[in-house]
């Protein structure tokens, strides 16, 4: 079983991924998009977002880390698409899934599931670019409205060349809301050869096999139920136990300085406070240390906090 972390825009980012690959269980990542317009970008672009192309495209603990593009335009994806390879990347993820509205209004994520075609010539231009022996993949939903194409979507990435498709079992316009239609993803799974892997509301270990199970797919991607759960990954894997709270806010700790310390120093407080909006949803403790911490500025005294509640 292969797991894989989600990219999340602007909450996964390298410092959550060392995180949590050295939690362990994780066997890829896939990097937050990097959105391609009209022109070939600089080499800072790709490093800003996937500073592990500097370590051999790995993160510390050595879990591959695939650079994902968004955009429209075949040519300037395939370009862009060798310039990551040549940096490093593993491989190219492209982004067909992203629902934000300002993306989807300039015609990149999900909106283009409404064009077969265009999937088509994507992924040919790309997979025509990049050497045969690094991966092409995409990822997508079920649909924008509904999943009438999903099929006919699923068979023109396959056939344009992709090596790997994964899918988050709902459409654009259902969002996150639950459930997600892992049974979808087996019918996609039925209708392609392509390796599937399945992505979509999987927040423990027993959900993590009810989607294996109901969509046909041994490999899974996980991005909330990891912020949720740290050691998600090593639980549907290895049958772990749930990380205890004082694990977790030893965690929470080193995470912080990683922040603190790193290039988005800045944004700290945010950061926490916004990983704490996840870890309610397991931790019932979680609650009240985003209480205490709700008003704080200071990382000094939010890791302050933290140390109290590690004590604890």
């Amino acid at each position: 079983m292969k797991v894989v972390l989600a990219p999340m825009e602007g909450v996964v980012d390298h410092l959550m991924r060392e995180m949590l690959t050295q939690v362990g269980g994780f066997d890829l990542c896939v990097t937050e998009f990097v959105r391609i317009v009209d022109q070939k970008l600089p080499t800072k672009t790709f490093l800003r977002l996937c500073p592990e192309l500097e370590n051999g495209g790995k993160t510390v603990s050595g879990v591959p880390v695939r650079v994902q593009l968004l955009g429209q335009h075949p040519q300037w994806l395939a370009e862009n698409a060798l310039t990551a390879i040549e940096l490093g990347s593993p491989g190219i993820d492209l982004n067909f899934g992203c629902p934000a509205k300002t993306v989807n209004k300039s015609r990149g994520g999900a909106v283009l599931l409404k064009e077969t075609q265009a999937l088509y010539d994507i992924v040919k231009a790309v997979r025509d670019a990049v050497p045969s022996e690094f991966p092409v993949t995409a990822k997508i939903r079920l649909g924008f409205d509904d999943k009438s194409k999903a099929i006919d979507n699923a068979q023109a990435i396959e056939a344009a060349g992709a090596n790997e498709l994964t899918v988050h079992a709902r459409t654009k316009t259902e969002g996150y809301k639950p459930p997600a239609y892992w049974d979808w993803i087996a019918k996609i799974k039925s209708n392609t050869t392509i390796p599937v892997i399945a992505n979509g509301e999987i927040w423990s270990a027993e959900e993590a096999y009810q989607c294996q199970q109901q969509s046909d797919c041994e490999n899974i991607m996980i991005g909330r139920g990891a912020l949720a759960m740290p050691n998600l990954a090593n639980c549907i894997k290895y049958n772990a136990s749930p990380m205890s709270w004082e694990a977790l806010t030893s965690l929470l700790i080193q995470y912080s300085g990683y922040e603190i310390y790193g290039d988005k120093g800045r944004y700290y407080p945010n950061r926490i406070k916004q990983w704490c909006g996840y870890l309610k949803r397991q931790y019932p403790q979680a609650e009240q240390l985003f209480n205490d911490i709700r008003r704080l500025q200071n990382a000094d005294d939010i890791v302050a906090v933290l140390r109290r509640q590690s004590s604890h």
